[in-house]
């Protein structure tokens, strides 16, 4: 069996998402403007991603883009623990995602939606 990513996620600003749908590009968040890549979450990582990067943070949103719907500008690479992360190296159309929700939280923890998908895909 192999896996399949069909889905990332991407945790920003709720005002960056929104001025990203009004412009028709995302460029990324301060953050992957300095890296020079726009990061991503693969599903099974999202939740501990929001743990580490924006405990506490208000105001957030998480977006979902099909995997299939992206460019070769897709890349996986190693990051935390060694785990294979996306990062795109293009601005990014915002009509390509299918998905926003916005992230509540509770104390310092984010509430995500229950309709996420939050696993890889498995194949034959």
């Amino acid at each position: 069996m192999t896996s399949k990513v069909i889905f990332i996620y991407k945790i920003c600003p709720e005002q960056d998402w929104r001025s990203a749908v009004e412009k028709g590009v995302f460029t990324g968040t301060q953050i992957d403007i300095e890296d020079g890549f726009i990061h991503f979450s693969p599903p099974e990582e999202v939740e501990t991603t929001a743990a580490k990067y924006f405990a506490g943070q208000d105001g957030l949103v998480l977006v979902r883009f099909p995997v299939a719907s992206l460019s070769a500008a897709l890349k996986w690479e190693a990051s935390r623990d060694n785990i294979l992360f996306p990062h795109f190296y293009a601005p990014l159309d915002p009509r390509l995602a299918d998905r926003v929700w916005s992230l509540r939280l509770n104390g310092r923890k984010h509430i995500f939606p229950e309709d996420m998908t939050r696993e890889t895909a498995y194949q034959e």
